[in-house]
């Protein structure tokens, strides 16, 4: 006999020849071995893994035990004596048991996409119509659905691609305490520097500026009349600017000369403590998007300073101990709550500047670098430059604007997300830098894959989540609505009072009768009271000698019910005498027939005893249409020759003598 293994390009069998010989002269036993060792098994799919189903009453159960479990609904799927929890298992074996495809119960997770607008090509084509960058999308898709079954991670493809000449908002906020005076020419540069250079890098490129002091209360600025008018009164023979928390002097404005004058016509203040009110004044610039200018385009600010900052919990010094609420308080340009509200926290400005979408680069002296560095694990897109080197910090940048990072909203709890980055001449990036590509230039597009996995149907919120993934600095972004699989279709087809269950005694869910209060058994067909295991144990016994159930289950309203324990094998039959383990179970072929208590039950198209005999004679037919070339007998799929000079799987090829 030749049997062969043929496998489908999903690793299912759906053909049986082979170059292994099983004598026909074999006896039973062994030709059922000598078949059963000549299936390979197909390549392992996450079916294969483990399902972890005892004590399963439902198919809800069964789908939070475990993300390979299955149900089977068909009402007569179990033999007798078999316990409920038998109705879960992965798909591959309740199949193999014979339950029907079309009942069962296995959901998978998916991605819907709901909105899937493609990626601008040639956005040049669309300069001419007004606002055309609202119509630009670096980012697909926009928004998708994932239904997810619990403990199976579910993917999701992000791409992003950096338009040509995407428009540029760079705010330029610069510190104007006395401690400056030295590094304002370099502030001033820097500001020109900036214009001159951004300007050659997007044709649509806007610039503005503000600049910031000091809370104007003790002790971080002299209360003194002749002070508060000019605070360099007592160092300096010229006037200085009276000081103040933040000022705003300029809209983003694609108007270069006028940046540019005004920038050079600024005029240092002065305060007495060295931290100064940096934080507060990027708070303001972030949240008054009207008064700034802010476009949903690709916002940068520049901060420039030669001190550190200080932060929530410094206000108590000046007697301000309100929280600062984050808001914009600018009139008539001016920060008019500095002296009423605390400093912000560097936590609520790094949340600020994230919802905000702005990309920040600290311009500052030697002296200061390695405290702005720290801030660079806190802030999204954040870069640190000396105030020195001009030509590094428009580097900085541009490698801003060349990075994409990307990050999500809070998950619901119990949800997981891991990034791969794909990027620009690399391999597949994983873990943290699974999040960023670097280096894109543009018209370059890299794509991320993410992974979300929903947590146990016990813990998962049955309530759908959205949470928001997008790159740092940029304003589109992906809206994906969660959800968790934890329950069955079947369980909306109820049939309250079903005829299956005793008369109406129960109600059919899924193939399973939920029994009516006072009722028990499998068909609910015992009545709670009455029942009693003294007097239904003889049902439950093959003979007056014999066990209950053979030793191997319970006896619950007159039925054995068998394979309680975990352990293998598992038994079944009226008085569980049936076991997962006998012979025929174990040899006969995979779609050729199914083993009852010992006995093969084979398909209309196989015979024998572990049902290795196909009735077809097909694979005897040689290529003249004859049965073995009409030199032998077809047995069992396989040709045996009369003559013993003929030899061949059809008996066409003579041998030599």
């Amino acid at each position: 006999m030749f049997l062969v293994v043929k496998k489908s390009e999903k690793g299912t069998l759906t053909s049986f020849h082979s170059e292994k010989t099983c004598s026909a002269n074999f006896t039973s036993t062994a030709m059922a071995r000598c078949i059963y060792a000549s299936v390979s098994v197909p390549p392992t799919d996450h079916s294969d893994h483990e399902c972890q189903s005892q004590g399963v009453r439902s198919c809800g159960e069964c789908l939070a035990a475990g993300p390979h479990c299955a149900w089977c609904t068909e009402e007569t799927f179990l033999e007798v004596g078999r316990s409920i929890w038998e109705r879960c298992d992965t798909a591959r074996v309740l199949l193999r048991r014979g339950c029907p495809s079309d009942h069962l119960e296995d959901p998978r997770g998916s991605t819907v996409l709901l909105k899937n607008k493609k990626i601008t090509l040639h956005p040049k084509e669309q300069r001419t119509q007004a606002r055309w960058h609202k119509q630009v999308t670096q980012l697909q898709p926009q928004s998708v659905q994932m239904p997810l079954r619990p403990g199976e991670p579910q993917s999701l493809e992000v791409r992003f691609k950096r338009v040509e000449d995407y428009p540029i908002d760079l705010y330029y906020l610069m510190d104007l305490s006395f401690s400056m005076e030295d590094d304002l020419p370099n502030v001033k540069k820097l500001g020109a520097d900036l214009m001159e250079e951004m300007r050659n890098t997007a044709s649509d490129f806007r610039m503005g500026f503000g600049a910031f002091v000091d809370k104007t209360v003790m002790p971080y600025i002299s209360t003194a009349k002749d002070m508060l008018r000019n605070p360099c009164k007592r160092t300096k023979p010229w006037p200085c600017t009276p000081p103040f928390t933040y000022r705003h002097l300029l809209s983003l404005t694609a108007n270069g000369s006028r940046f540019a004058e005004l920038v050079g016509g600024q005029r240092i203040s002065g305060n007495l403590d060295s931290p100064e009110g940096g934080l507060d004044a990027l708070v303001q610039a972030a949240m008054c998007e009207e008064q700034i200018g802010w476009r949903n385009v690709t916002r940068l600010l520049v901060f420039s300073t030669d001190a550190g900052f200080h932060l929530a919990g410094d206000g108590k010094l000046g007697g301000i101990v309100l929280p600062n609420d984050g808001k914009c308080h600018l009139e008539e340009n001016v920060y008019t709550r500095g002296n009423s509200q605390d400093y912000p926290s560097v936590a609520h400005v790094a949340e600020t500047l994230r919802r905000k979408n702005i990309q920040i680069i600290f311009a500052v002296t030697e002296e200061v670098t390695h405290l702005y560095e720290g801030l660079r694990s806190i802030f999204p897109k954040c870069a640190v430059g000396t105030l020195s080197n001009n030509s590094h910090n428009i580097l900085q940048i541009i490698a801003l604007t060349s990075e994409v990072v990307m990050e999500n909203s809070k998950l619901p709890p119990g949800f997981s997300i891991s990034y791969t980055s794909h990027c620009k001449n690399s391999g597949p990036r994983h873990g943290e830098q699974g999040r960023r590509c670097s280096n894109i230039s543009i018209g370059d597009e890299v794509s991320f894959n993410v992974s979300i996995t929903a947590p146990q149907c016990a813990t998962a919120s049955q309530r759908p989540s959205r949470v928001i993934i997008k790159p740092q600095g940029y304003g589109e972004e992906v809206e994906v609505l969660l959800s968790s699989i934890c329950e069955c279709s079947c369980q909306k087809d109820v049939v309250p009072h079903s005829p299956s269950c005793s008369h109406g005694n129960g109600t059919l869910e899924c193939g399973v009768c939920r029994c009516n209060e006072g009722r028990v058994g499998v068909s609910c067909e015992c009545d709670g009271e009455e029942s009693g295991e003294v007097v239904e144990s003889h049902l439950c016994r093959r003979g007056n000698a014999s066990e209950v159930c053979s030793g191997r289950g319970e006896c619950v309203c007159g039925r054995c019910v068998c394979g309680k324990s975990s352990k293998k094998p598992n038994y079944y039959g009226q008085f569980c005498e049936c076991s997962d383990f006998d012979s025929c179970r174990v040899f006969t072929l995979p779609g050729r027939g199914r083993c009852v208590c010992g006995e093969c039950k084979c398909l209309p198209a196989f015979r024998g005893r572990a049902c290795e005999c196909p009735l077809s004679l097909e694979s005897c037919l040689s290529q003249d249409g004859q049965i073995c070339g009409g030199r032998g007998d077809c047995h069992c799929g396989t040709c045996i020759c009369h003559d013993n000079r003929f030899q061949g799987p059809t008996c066409e090829k003579l041998t030599k003598n």
